[in-house]
């Protein structure tokens, strides 16, 4: 059986795949940091994707008991929403946006009784989190948690359902008027692909 992935394991994967950068970034929640996490260049890789998401099912699996199906928001969650799911056999399905909200849409149900776990890439404040699972409520089923790869909050976060994570970071986050000089010394970019809500 494969080692178990988890804390400085899964950031050293970050690092092998040129994920973990460092400089001024911008957050989509508009909160600027000096770290920032690409989790594309993980998910670009089919075999380090696997490796990840298969450590975060059974995560899953050990916090949660069996799992019947994977709610992901889009479009960070979907890949891996898909291989935790993969890993824990089950379906995976995800919310996306219409108006504004998120919603199941392109003919995604999800069963009465179902046992549903909400999978997310990474967490920062827990926005797209609460949203996803606000629209996972509007549904039969039974939302049993919320699981993530990295947990940036370092478990502050509150996603309105108990949550795990393969990685707890503290990594600092600031409001764009209150940047410290080394940070606000350095231009931001934007990497990320949700619009900024703040």
């Amino acid at each position: 059986m494969e080692r178990a992935l988890e804390g400085n394991a899964i950031l050293d994967e970050f690092r092998a795949a040129g994920a973990l950068l460092e400089g001024h970034f911008i957050l989509s929640s508009g909160l600027r940091s000096p770290i920032f996490l690409q989790k594309m260049r993980i998910f670009e890789d089919p075999v380090r994707t696997g490796r990840v998401c298969g450590a975060l099912g059974k995560l899953i699996r050990e916090s949660f008991g069996q799992v019947d199906m994977v709610v992901s928001p889009a479009i960070g969650g979907i890949i891996p929403g898909y291989e935790t799911a993969r890993a824990l056999g089950c379906r995976a399905v995800f919310v996306e946006r219409e108006d504004g909200e998120f919603q199941l849409r392109r003919g995604f149900e999800i069963p009465e009784g179902a046992r549903i776990v909400m999978v997310e890439d990474i967490v920062t404040t827990g926005l797209s989190s609460r949203e996803c699972i606000a629209a996972i409520r509007k549904h039969p089923g039974v939302l049993l948690g919320a699981a993530c790869i990295v947990d940036r909050s370092n478990g502050s976060a509150d996603v309105g359902v108990p949550l795990v994570s393969l990685l707890k970071m503290d990594v600092p986050a600031y409001p764009a008027d209150q940047l410290p000089p080394e940070l606000a010394a350095i231009p931001a970019i934007k990497p990320g692909s949700r619009a900024i809500t703040a």
